[in-house]
């Protein structure tokens, strides 16, 4: 039997992780001004999009799901022939329309699956799942990353599905952004109202730089900085701590929405590499994707580990 899982673009994964796992991406369009991408996690895309500057400020930027029809298009050609189960694991579903709509498309598949196979020749029947994360980007990865390491347990897909949601409520989140304000204007075209004008407000006018961490998307600040660098170092510190206390998962995923001689100048991360080399600790390090840097903002960063309750410390 053969079991591939499905990821949508807001998911953050190295793109050598995803080929060696023969992960697949679904993607979603992005919107930049007059420019519409495909975001399919494309390395070429991504660094076109991030070599353009396309959001500096002033850009008008949105992001959009793919439509039940075109997933279902898009499972029939590409995942009904190619595997016998399928898990499809979606950001989550109170920030995008993607697990609403997958679970529509996954019904209308499952009505035409049989006679696609039988048409490619293949036997057997083809089922598949549909699962909220609960995670945004590097949580998202992370929750990946979990996944693929279980699927050759021979787990059935119920009892695939409740480890994969058991894990999920383990899995620790840690943003920094670099322009609060942006954040807050993305929301706002989004009606939600997490991210007030007031503390957009204050990170700017103070040059405060926040720490918000919790579990999946229920989170909150944690620690106050004067500068990025500063931010930066804390959760790095704070990530190293939790792999020398021991994490649920060998795994530390992180997305950054810069170029890579920024990434690799980030403070504390090469502490951070270490540590994971040491403890047997696979580091998922990425540029954010399209939509991770619409939805949080140029020069951010995500981390994301799975761990027992705990407090931040850095």
């Amino acid at each position: 039997m053969k079991v591939g899982l499905i990821v949508d673009s807001a998911c953050d994964l190295p793109p050598d992780f995803i080929r060696k796992h023969g992960i697949f991406t679904l993607p979603l369009t992005a919107r930049i001004d007059n420019q519409t991408f495909v975001d399919d996690h494309n390395p070429e895309t991504t660094e076109n999009f991030y070599q353009q500057g396309l959001l500096g400020k002033g850009h008008h930027a949105e992001t959009e799901a793919f439509s039940a029809e075109q997933i279902r298009d898009l499972f029939l050609e590409k995942v009904v022939p190619n595997y016998d189960v399928a898990i499809c694991e979606t950001v989550d579903r109170s920030r995008s329309e993607i697990y609403n709509n997958a679970s529509e498309a996954m019904n209308m598949v499952m009505a035409q699956a049989r006679a696609v196979r039988e048409n490619a020749g293949i036997e057997g029947n083809f089922t598949m799942r549909v699962i909220d994360s609960g995670q945004l980007f590097a949580g998202q990865g992370l929750l990946a990353a979990y996944t693929m390491s279980i699927l050759g347990k021979g787990l059935s897909k119920n009892a695939l599905r409740h480890e994969v949601e058991k894990f999920a409520q383990n899995v620790w989140i840690c943003v920094v952004p670099k322009d609060l304000s942006y954040i807050r204007e993305r929301a706002r075209r989004r009606g939600d109202k997490s991210v007030s004008g007031l503390v957009a407000f204050l990170g700017k006018a103070l040059n405060i730089t926040p720490i918000i961490w919790g579990k999946g998307v229920v989170a909150k600040p944690a620690a106050k900085t004067r500068s990025m660098d500063a931010a930066v170092e804390k959760v790095m510190n704070y990530a190293v701590s939790r792999v020398e206390a021991g994490l649920l998962a060998p795994f530390v995923s992180i997305s950054c929405g810069m170029s890579w001689e920024e990434i690799e100048a980030l403070p504390g991360l090469e502490r951070l590499r270490e540590t994971c080399k040491e403890h047997g600790v696979e580091l998922l390090l990425s540029r954010m994707g399209i939509t991770s840097s619409i939805y949080i903002g140029p020069g951010s960063i995500c981390l994301s580990l799975a761990a027992e309750d705990h407090e931040f410390e850095a």
